[in-house]
């Protein structure tokens, strides 16, 4: 299920009950064609991966969140855990930390074009 957030009160309360969860926010507009299109993906992944949780900020009806979260197009995907954004970057270095290591058996992630 996709949870509606509203302002920054609603998203530290959401995070946090999220506890050590995956949270994936997306940021969309109603007016948005492409936030149309990806929403029922988007909702049926809600559902089928109840490890994660997911939310929608709509930007015009939170300005606030669309700034704080530096949101500059529409639909925009952020992750968070434990209540830290979680950046590509971030997992890149820890596989290169973990590579170094010899810690890592299996690939972090794998990215797709289709």
């Amino acid at each position: 299920m996709v949870q509606n957030i509203r302002d920054m009160d609603e998203l530290k309360a959401f995070l946090k009950a999220a506890g050590n969860k995956l949270v994936v926010i997306e940021f969309s507009a109603k007016w948005c064609g492409p936030c149309k299109r990806i929403y029922p993906v988007f909702h049926a992944m809600s559902v089928q991966y109840r490890s994660v949780m997911f939310a929608n900020v709509d930007v015009d009806n939170a300005r606030e969140l669309a700034q704080t979260y530096h949101i500059k197009a529409v639909p925009t995907f952020q992750l968070f855990k434990q209540t830290k954004k979680v950046t590509l970057f971030s997992r890149i270095k820890r596989a290169i930390c973990c590579y170094r290591s010899g810690s890592l058996s299996e690939p972090m992630m794998e990215m797709s074009s289709g």
